[in-house]
Formats: structure tokens, sequence, C-alpha cells
């Protein structure tokens, strides 16, 4: 490991909850995928497994924001094992109504309740904030962890279709549900390196995070964005069953993240001069583009290229966006503001996912990937019109880690 991730934990207690939090983020990669293949598998309806995993992300786009916000006000272990244990008794409930073939609505009652499964992501980059927030090292802790979630995208689809597929079909979303558990209560065991929270009362500012106008424009275009990914996961699964190799799909996945997770590692050792928002824009531009030439392949080796150039776009501009969070979102509200964000992408996965599946039923599988490339060019749309937005940062918010490096350089000079 290059020394500049080395020296992220010299800091006690970061070995143990950046572990935690990988382990409770692989359900974000196996879930949504584990039911469209479980599904697909015990019914043959993608409809109805692109809906599913689009009422999970819904649930979650709805739920979670309101349980980060608590988590700002109270604290991580008051607040996310409760949240945890609705997600598994619905996790549990989702599996049996899958294997009694029980009726569609108590399907879709369970993958609501699913939805309250916490943001991992957002808690372990709150504790890191909270460790070097204002230094250039915060930089690197948020590559850092683009490149485990890219991790667990990587590996999780992988699990849990390879599970579903040569063992049981529940096998993927049952060992997300375990994963969840450990990485919760796990990360949660680890009062020192928990942020302070905030309550309501000693707050400089009330209401949600989502007040603020730059926070505004990065979820509505994270709105597109998840669509893009949502869409490619269902296609991805049904392309190769198509052709007959539907385990195949974890690996072309994998590859997708794979590009993601070489672009995070590299761009984590960087460091910029200039406005993050710019390379922000390019980033969606960038995006989008990369999803022309999927309307284009014929077999799965040029469909995995081409997911792989496509994913080097993600993580750059991820870790971006988790700067400009920092510039627009106050201090005491950073857990929700991040959080929104994911909110975005679920809200996302949820259209594209469930447009993918219908389309996919009516025309066929590679015809689905239309509706990524109609999604980036939607993301593109948005992120010119909001840019000004985010070229006015909100007063008192103290900067972004690129604008602190500049100022520490210049005094220096």
């Amino acid at each position: 490991m290059a020394s500049p991730y080395r020296a992220l934990f010299a800091a006690p207690g970061t070995k143990g909850f950046a572990a935690a939090g990988f382990v409770g983020r692989m359900p974000l990669s196996m879930m949504g995928i584990g039911v469209v293949t479980m599904i697909s598998q015990l019914t043959g309806r993608y409809g109805l497994a692109g809906a599913l995993s689009a009422t999970i992300a819904l649930s979650a786009a709805l739920i979670g924001p309101q349980i980060s916000r608590l988590v700002d006000q109270h604290g991580q272990r008051r607040v996310l094992r409760p949240a945890t244990l609705v997600a598994l008794v619905a996790s549990a409930g989702m599996l049996l109504a899958a294997h009694f073939s029980w009726p569609d609505w108590a399907l879709f009652v369970c993958a609501a309740g699913i939805g309250s499964v916490p943001s991992l992501g957002a808690m372990v980059r709150a504790r890191w904030a909270a460790l070097y927030r204002g230094t250039p090292q915060l930089h690197t802790a948020y590559s850092f962890e683009s490149v485990v979630d890219e991790v667990c995208f990587i590996f999780g689809p992988i699990i849990s279709i390879g599970l579903s597929t040569a063992w049981f079909p529940e096998a993927g979303p049952l060992l997300a549900a375990g994963f969840l558990a450990v990485g919760v209560f796990w990360l949660t065991a680890q009062r020192a390196t928990e942020p302070k929270p905030h309550p309501r009362g000693r707050r400089g500012e009330g209401g949600s995070a989502l007040r603020s106008r730059g926070l505004q424009v990065l979820v509505a275009t994270f709105v597109a964005t998840g669509a893009i990914f949502g869409a490619v996961d269902v296609v991805t699964v049904a392309f190769a069953d198509e052709r007959g190799h539907k385990a195949a799909a974890s690996v072309v996945l994998a590859v997708y993240a794979a590009g993601s997770c070489v672009a995070g590692l590299v761009f984590g050792l960087l460091r910029f001069s200039g406005a993050p928002q710019r390379r922000w824009l390019l980033g969606i531009l960038a995006m989008a583009v990369s999803m022309i030439p999927l309307l284009l392949v014929g077999n799965l080796l040029f469909l995995a290229v081409a997911l792989f150039v496509a994913g080097l776009s993600i993580a750059p501009t991820m870790i971006t966006t988790m700067s400009l969070i920092e510039e627009h979102v106050p201090r005491a509200q950073l857990t929700e503001g991040m959080t929104w964000i994911s909110t975005g992408l679920a809200v996302g996965v949820a259209l594209g996912s469930s447009v993918a599946g219908w389309v996919i039923d009516a025309a066929g599988a590679r015809a689905g990937y239309g509706v990524s490339a109609v999604s980036g060019a939607v993301a593109v749309v948005v992120g010119f019109l909001g840019y000004r937005r985010l070229s006015r940062p909100a007063t008192g918010r103290g900067g972004t880690v690129e604008q602190h490096s500049e100022r520490e350089e210049r005094h220096v000079a």
C-alpha cells in the first residue's frame, strides 16, 4: 500500500472501524442484485425482480437520511442498532416470502422494511472526517473509502450471484443480511472513534441538510447517476442470461467495479489545485459518455471491456462529491449530508432498475442499456444547470479538503 494510505492508519482505532465498515457495506452490492437473482431464479420474472430491487432502494432513500439525521443528533450506537434489527427482520421475511411463494404484496412489504438498513459508508466517512477534517489526509481517506466501496462491488455480486445460482436461490440475500449484522454491531462497539453527537438544541442550524442549494444539485445529479447503476446491474444479469452464462454476470459487474477501484487508488495519491466542481462536472460527463458503447456490444467479453472503461470515472467523481459536501453542508449535519448522496443514488437505482426490467421484458437485454445512456445524458444536463450553485460555497463551511491544502501550501511558501 502506498505511503499516503498507510499513514491514514497511524491514528488509533482506524483499522477497526475501517474493517467493520467494509464488512457492513458488503450488503450494499449484494442485497439488490441478490434479490434480482433470487426472484428471477424462482419465478423467471425480471420485471418483478427489478421492481423489488427498486423498492429496497427507494425505501432506503426515504428512510436513510432520517436515520443519519438521528445519528448526527444521538450518536451512531444508539441509532444504528435498532435500525439494523428492523432491516434484518424484513430480510428474513423476504426470504420466507420468496421461498414459500407468498403473494407479491408480501414481498414488497418486506422489501420496504429492508430499506431501514443504515448507510455504513456515511458512518465510516464521518469518523474519518472527525479525525482528519481540514487536512489533505481527508482526501486520501475519502479515496480509500471509495476504493472500499468498489471492492465491495467487485466481490459482492460475485458472491451473491454465485451462491444463488450454484447453491440455492436465497443464499445471496441471506449472506448479505449476515454481513450487515456483523458490520453494524462491530462498528458500533467501537466507541472511541465515534463522532460526537450534535443534539438539536446545540446545533447552529436547524432543519435538514438538504436546504443547502449545493447539496440539492449533487443529490439531483446523482438520482440520474444512480439510474445508470441500477440499469447496468439488472441489464447485465439479463444480458448474460440470454447468452446462457447467467453466473458470468457477477464477473462482468466485478470488472465494472474494478475500473472504478483502480481509478480511485490513483486519484487518492494525487493532489489537485483549482475548483473541485470542475472536476466533478467532468466526471459526470465521462460517466455519461461511457454508457454509449454499451449499446453496441454483442458478447460478454466486449461488455466487460466497455464496463471497465466506464468504471474509471466513478470513484474520482464520488471522491470529489464528498469534498463538495464538506463545502456545502454544516459540520453538525455531515453524516446526513453524505447520506443524501446515497439517497439520490438509491432513488436513481430504483428508477433505473425498474425501468430497465420493463424494457428487458419488452425488447430484450441489450435494449435495456438504452436506459443507462439516457440516464447519463440527464445527469449531464442537471450538472450543467446546477453548476453555478456549486461554484458558490455556503458561508461558514470551511472549504474543501483541496482548498485547505492550497491555503497550507501558500502559507508555507
